[in-house]
């Protein structure tokens, strides 16, 4: 038995009762939301106020109530965007690991995490298609040549760390009355399935990390490459793209100007607090806040 599947026995328990979980909260994404014909992108709140890209830096202050509702739901679309793109990448990776012998221990929760990794994509790709657009992705994926057991852990960090600071925005704005009620549903429903997944997912990094036989350069390099993809996530919520669409001036100087100010940094290191506490705790980073966050 390899390191790998010795570290995955250990999760039996978890994903049997994860999966008894999901299938009792099964959903059925086509009957359980009443899509509105249209909305009024001016007129309600689509992002938390506080979770706005440009909340506290400046920008804000010149606007006038319905220009600010506008950037919400603009925001909004590049929120559920990311999520889109996000989840292409996971739902892939889950696929490619079903079934295979040294993970049939977590075989039928893969099924269920990837079952419903899907359906986020509905209701994310439904508000994007019906009111807005799919905004591009700017991270590029390369591929690596990498032994399997690095590969498999990769996947499975990067995935937590994305869905750790996604997870933060759902929880804030399933609970915030100011929103659209599509948007407290859309963030409602993942934040449900999420909590489940991230369960998982940090068995199953933990136990890959704790089993792994990898040198001390292994592992500071995996830890830096987590940071990278970290940081890269987080440039992505400040996007040019949108500041374009709503018209701002120099759009990339503004994502630069957000990026750097003191009161996005502090929100930075609030919503990731949870998911670097977790990785310093584990030791695959040495310390709690990267410097560039």
């Amino acid at each position: 038995m390899t390191a790998l599947q010795q570290a995955l026995v250990q999760l039996g328990e978890y994903s049997e009762r994860l999966s008894r979980v999901s299938a009792r909260t099964f959903q059925n994404p086509y009957t359980a939301l009443d899509w509105p014909d249209a909305l009024d992108s001016g007129a309600d709140w689509f992002t938390s106020p506080e979770l706005l890209s440009l909340h506290g830096t400046g920008y804000l202050d010149e606007l006038k109530e319905p220009e600010r509702r506008l950037l919400s739901f603009l925001e909004a679309a590049n929120f559920y965007s990311l999520n889109i793109h996000g989840e292409k990448g996971l739902i892939s990776g889950l696929a490619a690991r079903l079934y295979r012998p040294d993970l049939l221990d977590v075989a039928d929760y893969l099924h269920h995490f990837l079952d419903e990794e899907n359906k986020h994509s509905l209701y994310f790709g439904g508000f994007c298609t019906r009111y807005a657009k799919v905004y591009r992705s700017r991270q590029v994926a390369v591929g690596n040549d990498l032994p399997r057991d690095i590969e498999d852990f990769l996947f499975f960090a990067k995935t937590m760390v994305f869905e750790e600071v996604v997870d933060h925005y759902n929880r804030v704005q399933s609970l915030d009355a100011r929103l659209h009620p599509l948007a407290r549903f859309i963030n409602d429903n993942h934040h449900r399935d999420e909590t489940r997944h991230l369960v998982f997912g940090r068995a199953v990094v933990s136990a890959l990390w704790l089993a792994a036989d990898w040198d001390t350069a292994t592992r500071a390099d995996l830890g830096a490459q987590l940071t990278e993809f970290l940081l890269a996530s987080w440039r992505e919520y400040y996007n040019p793209d949108v500041y374009a669409d709503f018209g701002l001036a120099d759009p990339w100087a503004v994502a630069e100007a957000a990026w750097a100010s003191q009161a996005q940094q502090r929100h930075r290191r609030q919503a990731s607090a949870r998911c670097l506490g977790f990785l310093v705790s584990l030791g695959v980073l040495p310390k709690e806040v990267p410097d560039a966050l």
